[in-house]
């Protein structure tokens, strides 16, 4: 399965359509800051499923983290900044260890990020609206992430 990773979109609407134009996935998570940019992707993709989670700058409503479990992998999307991850990864670490994640996806600093901690993966794909995404394949309860910049 194949994952478009996109956070901190800030309106890059425009940017994230080609993105799914090109790579083509069965799935397109966003996690969080400006989530109406994701109802926006979805309206012109349809048929694509779309998931997120929201970030500071969204209004309440949606929801602030999604634990999802595809091909075998357990994720944990948040925004990150209810754990304060721009001040450090423990609290995010934590939060996907006691959900039982392998993977836990977040956005907030705008910064691309990949690193394994205690048997978890902590995922950030960066900023869109700065040029920068993820992309995530899940194969056999097993995953790889690259990423790219736009």
């Amino acid at each position: 399965m194949n994952i478009l990773l996109f956070s901190d979109s800030h309106g890059d609407v425009e940017t994230m359509a080609r993105l799914v134009s090109a790579h083509q996935p069965e799935l397109v998570l966003h996690l969080g800051d400006h989530d109406r940019d994701l109802q926006a992707l979805q309206g012109r993709f349809p048929h694509l499923r779309c998931l997120g989670v929201g970030g500071n700058c969204d209004k309440p409503g949606s929801p602030q983290q999604l634990l999802l479990r595809e091909e075998g992998v357990t994720l944990l999307l948040t925004h990150g900044h209810r754990q304060n991850v721009k001040m450090g990864l423990m609290r995010l670490m934590y939060l996907g260890l006691e959900n039982g994640a392998q993977l836990c996806l977040f956005g907030h600093t705008h910064r691309p990020h990949l690193e394994e901690v205690q048997g978890l993966w902590l995922l950030n794909p960066g900023a869109v609206a700065s040029g920068s995404y993820a992309l995530l394949t899940l194969e056999g309860g097993s995953f790889r992430a690259v990423h790219h910049r736009v």
